[in-house]
């Protein structure tokens, strides 16, 4: 059972970083969103676009088509149009967490090995998961980081803050909680 094993991990880890990510983006304001650090830096809305663009893609018809569908125009993910205000990101984003836990909590031991492919690359249901797993992680760094950023002074630390280690301790959940 050690693709189930995985895959319960796998899902688990996700969750930690939905949550993660969605506490970061409680401690900006909308606006904060669509500011850039510099002039080849992503916004944080930016970031969320792309995410929610690529798990459409990745898990729309997970198991029968490509991962990369026809119809994902990922260059725009990387640009605010008129019609991106923060409603209307969120809402891709919620549906692109929404897409990701409907394809993954239906999974068997035995899909954990099948082949599907990704740009026509293929891949186990298990490497295509990690593959997603390590892309949104990356991904969710830096809307931490760009959220921090924004917040300043009032960020309220999302792990064991600065100088604290000795009075934390971690749990497997990722969550800290005092000694």
């Amino acid at each position: 059972m050690a693709g189930t094993d995985y895959l319960s991990g796998a899902i688990a880890e996700l969750r930690k970083y939905r949550r993660l990510a969605d506490a970061a983006l409680r401690q900006v304001h909308e606006d904060q969103l669509f500011a850039t650090i510099g002039p080849e830096s992503n916004s944080i809305a930016v970031v969320m676009k792309h995410i929610a663009g690529n798990m459409r893609s990745r898990w729309t018809h997970f198991l029968s088509s490509d991962g990369e569908k026809p119809n994902r125009e990922r260059d725009s993910e990387f640009e605010i149009g008129a019609a991106d205000d923060a409603a209307s990101i969120r809402r891709r984003w919620d549906e692109g967490w929404e897409l990701l836990f409907a394809a993954l909590e239906p999974l068997t031991e035995a899909d954990m090995s099948r082949t599907i492919t990704i740009r026509d690359e293929p891949h186990t249901v298990m490497e295509a998961i990690q593959r997603q797993l390590t892309h949104y992680a990356y991904h969710i760094g830096q809307i931490v980081f760009l959220a921090r950023h924004a917040a300043g002074p009032k960020w309220h630390s999302l792990s064991i803050p600065k100088g604290q280690s000795k009075t934390f301790d971690v749990s497997k959940s990722g969550s800290p909680y005092k000694v």
